[in-house]
Formats: C-alpha cells, structure tokens, sequence
C-alpha cells in the first residue's frame, strides 16, 4: 500500500483560479491588475504565517507570468536572476550575500521596468535583513496574507472534490482537518491521495479509507489519526 500511495501524482498545481481568496481579495485583484501590465506598481511584498498561501500565490504568479509567454522564475530562499517577472519566496531565509543579490536585483528590476515579487513571515519592517533591503522593499505594495478559516478551507476541498467527480463527505473533511496537515497544498494532496486510493481500492471516501492514507502517506500512528 505504501508503493501504491508514493505512486500517485497529484495534478493539482498553485495558480490564480484555484488560490482560495478568503480575506485577500484586493491582494489578488492587485496581482492580476499587475500581471496585465495595468498598474506601474511593480514591487510587491506578501507577509503571513507558515501555510497563509505565500508560497502557492508567487508560483501562481510565475505560472501566469509563463502562459502569457513571458520569462517568469520562482525561487525560494535564493535570489535568481533577472526575468520579466521573479519571485523570491521565504525572504528571511537569505544570507548575507544572498541579501546584497537582492538589493541589486530590486534595483535593476526597478529601473527595467519588471515585476518582483517578494514574500516573508513578516512585514519588512520587523524582518532581520539588511537595513537598505528592508528599505527597499518597504517601498513598494505591502499586504499581508490572511490564512484561511477552516470553514474556508472546507469549502476549499469540497470545490476541488467537486472538480475531480466526486462529493466529500463533512465528517471526512472535518477528520482531514484535524488530524492533517493544515496548509492548503498539504489538505489538497491529501484529498487527491484519498481520491486515487478509492478509486483503486473501490471503495468510496469515508473517515476509515482516510486513516489508511493518512497512516501511510504521512506515516503517522495509529494514536495520531485517532483510531
């Protein structure tokens, strides 16, 4: 059973129709008004906590970036280079040099006239980064990023089960959200996990065939899920 979980693939990938706006809506209109090259704003910095969707937005600006055939590169704790649009995930993570890599990078992207877009756990105010970075990116358009409410986050899975064929049952999503991973793309992986092993098992999504995947797709004992 651990071979056939390891196997599944999921198709589901971040992008701007399937990021679940919750309280974020201006932010979202903001990146798309951006996209379009309908604002001269081209420096954003998005800010929340582990698992807010800082993570799933900069790739799914990247991946728009991509189908409108334009150069586009995602990075995470490093610093790539020019493109018409970079996104630098994980900010805090930079060292030193990487930080310095930054500064030049946010300046020869101002003056050319492309898009960054840089995210972190905190506003840059409060990160501990170089004083002239944190400055820099400061000047642009700030947000934070509101995670999602668990009533969100079940609408969330239940759309993207209804988009695969097949209706969630509440007392599988509620028991998803209590003893899974509690990100949107860990929750979404798990309910694609949960889809392939029915299908093969014949069996439909109940709690039990969920303490199965998430026994051993996340290893995790029999005291952890509950049973």
């Amino acid at each position: 059973m651990r071979q056939l979980l390891l196997n599944i693939s999921p198709d589901w990938r971040p992008a701007l129709d399937n990021f679940v706006v919750g309280r974020n809506p201006e932010l979202l209109s903001v990146l798309r008004h951006a996209l379009a090259g309908g604002t001269s704003e081209r420096c954003f910095f998005v800010w929340g906590e582990t698992g807010s969707g800082k993570s799933h937005l900069l790739q799914a600006c990247v991946r728009a970036s991509l189908e409108m055939h334009q150069s586009a590169i995602y990075a995470q704790g490093s610093v790539p280079d020019s493109a018409s649009v970079v996104a630098v995930d994980d900010v805090e993570q930079l060292d030193d040099a990487a930080q310095i890599r930054l500064f030049d990078l946010y300046n020869r992207m101002r003056e050319s006239g492309a898009m960054l877009l840089v995210s972190g756990k905190e506003s840059p105010l409060h990160l501990k980064l170089r004083d002239d970075l944190r400055t820099r990116l400061g000047w642009g358009l700030v947000y934070q990023l509101y995670g999602l409410s668990d009533e969100e986050k079940a609408e969330a899975l239940a759309q993207h089960a209804n988009s695969r064929g097949f209706e969630l049952p509440p007392e599988v999503t509620q028991y998803l959200l209590r003893h899974g991973r509690r990100d949107l793309p860990s929750l979404m992986t798990a309910l694609e996990a949960l889809d392939e092993y029915s299908l093969r098992m014949h069996r439909a999504p109940s709690v039990p065939l969920l303490k199965e995947v998430l026994h051993y797709e996340l290893g995790l004992s029999s005291g952890e899920t509950g049973t």
